[in-house]
Parts: structure tokens; C-alpha cells; sequence
């Protein structure tokens, strides 16, 4: 039972088993070509669907970039609003002229009559680490 036994078989060639024989073979073009359409139309969907999902995150990555610059451009913003509203008040400080006298005394040592300015260190500290931190 080792050696398989080749059986010649004839082949019947009638109109009917030639008809078969053909209908067959055009199942099989026919089974072809609709799987060369599928691979086609999936091959064009996938291509189709790469090029809408890296449209969307290219999409989404931009946008994350611009909400970053709105968030930093916000805070300067807030920023720039207080400084304005501190500059407008030394504006109207400056129209006071004792503020402006006691401005020239502590800035540039000026003094009233029969009045002595001692300078310290300490506030001479004090007012560096001010000037920095203003900055």
C-alpha cells in the first residue's frame, strides 16, 4: 500500500463536458477578476485612508501648537494689562507733588530744609533685590 497506483482515466470530450469544462474556466476568470477588483478597491482605501489620518493628526498636532501659542500669548497678555494698570497709577501718583517730593527724597537724596538723609545698607539691599525682581 506504500506505492500509489497511477489510474489512466479517459476523458470523455462531448459537447456537454466541453460546455462544462468552459463554464468553469469562466467561473474562474470570472472569481479572478473579482478578486484583482477587491484588492484594487481595498489597495484604494487604505491609501485613501492613510492620507485622511495623517491629514488628522498633522490637523490635531497644529492645533495643539496653536492652543500653546493662545495660552502663552494670553498670559503675556495678562501680564502686559497689569504693568498698564501699575504705569497708569504711577501716572496719576505723578501728578501729586508730594508723591513727586518724596520721590526725589528716596531717589535722589534730596532733601527739605534742616532735614538729614542717612542711606543704609540694608535698604540699599532691599531696594536691588526690588529692582531685579521688577525686571
Amino acid at each position: 500500500m506504500g506505492a500509489v497506483k497511477k489510474r489512466n482515466v479517459a476523458q470523455i470530450h462531448t459537447s456537454y463536458v466541453e460546455q462544462q469544462e468552459a463554464a468553469e474556466i469562466h467561473a474562474e476568470r470570472k472569481r479572478k477578476l473579482l478578486f484583482r477588483r477587491l484588492a484594487a478597491f481595498f489597495v484604494g482605501v487604505a491609501v485613501l485612508s492613510f492620507f485622511m489620518i495623517s491629514t488628522l493628526v498633522s490637523q490635531s498636532s497644529t492645533m495643539e501648537e496653536k492652543l500653546a501659542e493662545k495660552k502663552k500669548l494670553e498670559h503675556e497678555l495678562a501680564l502686559l494689562k497689569e504693568k498698564e494698570v501699575a504705569l497708569e497709577e504711577e501716572i496719576v501718583k505723578l501728578n501729586d507733588d508730594e508723591y513727586i517730593a518724596k520721590l526725589a527724597r528716596k531717589d535722589y537724596f534730596l532733601s527739605e530744609n534742616n532735614e538729614i538723609i542717612f542711606n543704609l545698607p540694608e535698604q540699599r539691599e532691599k531696594r536691588n533685590k526690588k529692582d531685579s525682581s521688577s525686571n
